[in-house]
C-alpha cells in the first residue's frame, strides 16, 4: 500500500513539475521573421540579423548529438557566463547539419547587442551575429528523429528543386519546445536560400 501512495504521489509532483515548466516555456521569445513566399507546405521566410550563442559538434546526427549540444548552450544561458547571469530561454533550437561544421545555437533575445552578452565561461560556447537571411522552412509536428527530419528534408528538397529555388548551406534543424513537451510539438527544417 505504501509503495502504491508513493508511486501515485511521484506521478502528481512530476505532472506538477512538468505542467510549471510547460507554461513557464509558453510565449517565449521567437526571431520576428517575415513570410514572403508560400509554396504549399513551404514557407519562404526573411529572417533579421540575429546574435547566436553557438557550440560546435561532434557530427550532424540528431539523436547523437543534439542533447550534448543543447547542454552546452543551455549552461551558457543558465548562468555559466562570466557575470553569472541568467539570459531569457528563446526559441527555435538550431542544429546546422553539415557534414564538417555540425553545430547547435540557441538565439539570443533581441533586447541584446553583441557587446553587451556575457563572455561564455565554457570555450566551446561562442556568440555569432547571424547576417539577415532567406529560409525555405518545412514545418512537421511530433518528437523528432534523424528518420523524420530526412524524411521532411527530402519532401523541402523536392519543393524547391519543383520551384527551381537554389539553396546554399547546410540543412538546418529547428526546434521549438522543450523535450517534457507532448502535445503541439513544433519542428522545422529549412534551407538557406540564394
Amino acid at each position: 500500500m505504501k509503495t502504491l501512495i508513493w508511486i501515485a504521489g511521484s506521478v502528481i509532483i512530476l505532472g506538477g513539475v512538468i505542467s510549471f515548466f510547460s507554461f513557464r516555456f509558453k510565449g517565449i521569445e521567437t526571431p520576428n521573421y517575415k513570410v514572403i513566399k508560400t509554396l504549399g507546405d513551404v514557407e519562404i521566410r526573411e529572417y533579421p540579423q540575429m546574435i547566436l550563442a553557438q557550440t560546435k559538434l561532434g557530427g550532424k546526427r540528431y539523436d547523437t548529438n543534439g542533447n550534448n549540444g543543447f547542454g552546452v548552450v543551455a549552461n551558457y544561458i543558465f548562468g555559466g557566463n562570466q557575470q553569472k547571469q541568467k539570459i531569457a530561454m528563446t526559441a527555435p533550437v538550431i542544429m546546422n547539419m553539415s557534414d564538417t561544421e555540425a553545430s547547435m545555437s540557441f538565439v539570443m533575445p533581441s533586447q541584446y547587442q553583441l557587446s553587451e552578452l556575457p563572455s561564455p565561461n565554457s570555450t566551446a560556447v561562442s556568440l555569432v551575429s547571424q547576417d539577415s537571411m532567406k529560409l525555405a522552412v518545412l514545418r512537421f509536428g511530433g518528437f523528432s528523429s534523424d528518420e523524420k527530419i530526412a524524411k521532411h528534408a527530402q519532401i523541402l528538397t523536392e519543393v524547391l528543386q519543383k520551384n527551381n529555388i537554389r539553396t546554399k548551406g547546410s540543412l538546418l534543424f529547428m526546434g521549438y519546445n522543450a523535450p517534457w513537451d507532448v502535445i503541439n510539438r513544433r519542428n522545422e527544417v529549412a534551407f538557406q536560400i540564394d
